[in-house]
């Protein structure tokens, strides 16, 4: 084991040599790196090895990069990296292998190393984890599609992106996700082809040598990809889910009006393909002149809701006709009725108190909008949107009632829901006193209900070593299901005043605490934070 450790140490020598030569590492320093890899190596060595002394090898080595980083900016020396970094990512790519090689079961442990390559490694190796981890395994959809979105956003391969949801769907012919995202990048794909040929098109260049189809330009692919999901996933929810996808893009008018048909001609008997139709009415853009006038948006509102309520009232009688034979569906009848013209009042009431306020706000009348928000509140107590919609308007206002309003709303509705859609707005407010009354009372809520959890979010910049406090301390209550925690601490400690040497040990700690659905959530996130996409 002594000669395989020694090898590897003078291995790192050139590299180690070239830090020194070029200022970017003092020689103590170096002397410090071989110290503390020669310890690092022997544990890799031993005869039985731990996952952690791995990741602490990874971590430590990534570190590095990181510094080097750092100091190549500050010098201005962005030389020899063939020497230097190069050596660096090859090594923590093989103990990576090695680690991968040895707890094949681990998720977090390949999609760590797939986060890592995206950030310092080659296009082309992320590509290799990849297929090396849907080796082993097959069965998990997401995988499939996290594969195929690299090879699609790392790679700009469609055609990669394309076989790998195909051979995904060899695996799980059914599975409603791989057949959304396959939808939405064959879309993608298309948006892409679009740009380039009105690109090529500005700059008068010759399109000859370019294969522009006019069938995947008009997203015919997605068609395609459209009718095979269809054809196996019989479902009016599943068909919305990929018409909501295709109005994303502005060039699928055909391909939605194909969707639209679909749904109306064959999956009429479910009543979320009645209750689609009724919001797309409610939903309806209005003409351009007829809206410029207090009297004209109030009749493009009648005509809106009567459109919904005429599609409602459709698919009520529609829905009794085709349940008639069956008398147990008569119960379903009445929840079904009751369903739509709850829902339909209830849509109708927030739309409506949008529009009133957007009225007064417009025309000038203050006094007037702070009435309604207010008494509205009042009278739709339980509705997020109607609280949601009055402390926005209140705030545009300046009012001073708004630190009262935000107390009675986090009484009355979900608080961390009503926190999350209004006091942002609240604390980026352009009036000082009024972000500081929403913040005081939110903080003065957290603290009674959630503890350090919530009061974590507002601390103003604490020293580190109080911070670090708050956060175990927080985590011994929260740790087993609260992901958001875990990667909120980590990012704190990959701040200015953090220790970026700590997030190797917070990250395994999450990983042995989180429980359930959290522990997937908190991967993909800490993914994403790794690859700086977060």
């Amino acid at each position: 084991m002594a000669e395989i450790v020694q090898q590897r140490i003078e291995d790192r020598i050139p590299e180690l040599e070239q830090l020194e030569r070029v200022g970017l590492f003092t020689k103590k320093e170096v002397k410090s790196i071989i110290k503390r890899a020669t310890a690092l190596e022997y544990k890799l060595h031993r005869l039985i090895v731990n996952k952690e002394d791995f990741i602490a090898y990874v971590q430590y080595e990534i570190n590095i990069l990181e510094l080097i980083k750092k100091r190549r900016a500050h010098i201005h020396y962005q030389f020899k990296r063939e020497e230097i970094e190069y050596p660096i990512i090859h090594r923590i790519n093989s103990v990576f292998r090695r680690a991968t090689n040895k707890w094949k079961d681990d998720v977090q442990l390949w999609l760590s190393h797939v986060a890592f390559c995206k950030k310092w490694a080659t296009k082309g190796q992320i590509s290799k984890v990849f297929s090396a981890m849907l080796a082993i395994h097959p069965d998990k959809p997401a995988l499939w599609i996290m594969a195929a979105k690299s090879e699609l956003e790392d790679r700009s391969s469609s055609e990669s992106a394309r076989h790998l949801f195909l051979r995904a769907l060899r695996f799980h012919p059914n599975n409603k996700k791989v057949y959304q995202e396959y939808f939405r990048m064959e879309l993608l794909h298309c948006e892409k082809l679009r740009k380039q040929k009105k690109e090529l098109e500005k700059a008068e260049m010759d399109l000859g040598e370019y294969e522009f189809s006019p069938e995947i330009l008009s997203a015919k692919l997605a068609e395609v990809v459209y009718r095979d999901a269809t054809g196996k996933i019989k479902e009016a929810e599943f068909v919305i889910s990929l018409l909501n996808i295709a109005a994303i893009f502005d060039f699928t008018k055909e391909l939605q009006d194909f969707i639209l048909q679909d749904l109306q001609a064959n999956y009429t008997e479910d009543s979320l393909t009645w209750d689609f139709m009724a919001k797309r009415e409610l939903e309806a853009p209005g003409a351009g002149e007829e809206l410029q006038t207090a009297k004209g948006r109030a009749s493009d509102i009648s005509r809106r809701e009567e459109g919904c309520c005429q599609v409602y009232e459709e698919g009520v009688k529609s829905l009794n006709t085709g349940m008639s034979s069956h008398i147990h569906r008569e119960r379903t009848d009445v929840v079904i009725w009751s369903f739509m013209n709850s829902h339909i009042m209830y849509c109708l009431i927030v739309f409506d108190f949008q529009i009133k306020l957007q009225i007064l706000l417009s025309s000038g009348d203050a006094e007037g909008a702070a009435s309604v928000a207010m008494a509205a509140t009042q009278l739709y107590s339980q509705s997020v949107s109607v609280w949601s919609l009055s402390l926005q308007t209140m705030m545009q206002l300046g009012s001073g009632d708004v630190g009262k309003l935000f107390q009675d709303a986090l009484t009355r509705v979900n608080p961390k829901f009503c926190f999350l859609v209004c006091s942002q707005r609240g604390l980026l407010s352009a009036v000082t006193v009024i972000a500081m009354e929403i913040k005081e009372s939110y903080l003065d809520w957290s603290y009674s209900t959630g503890g350090y959890k919530k009061c974590l979010f507002f601390q103003e910049t604490p020293k580190m070593n109080s911070l670090r406090e708050y956060y175990e301390r927080a985590l011994q209550e929260f740790g087993t299901s609260d992901d958001d925690l875990w990667l909120q601490y980590i990012q704190e400690e990959l701040g200015p005043l953090g220790q970026p040497e700590n997030c190797g040990k917070i990250h395994w700690r999450a990983m042995k605490f989180l429980e359930g659905e959290s522990v997937e959530r908190f991967t993909s996130r800490y993914t994403l934070l790794q690859t700086g996409h977060l």
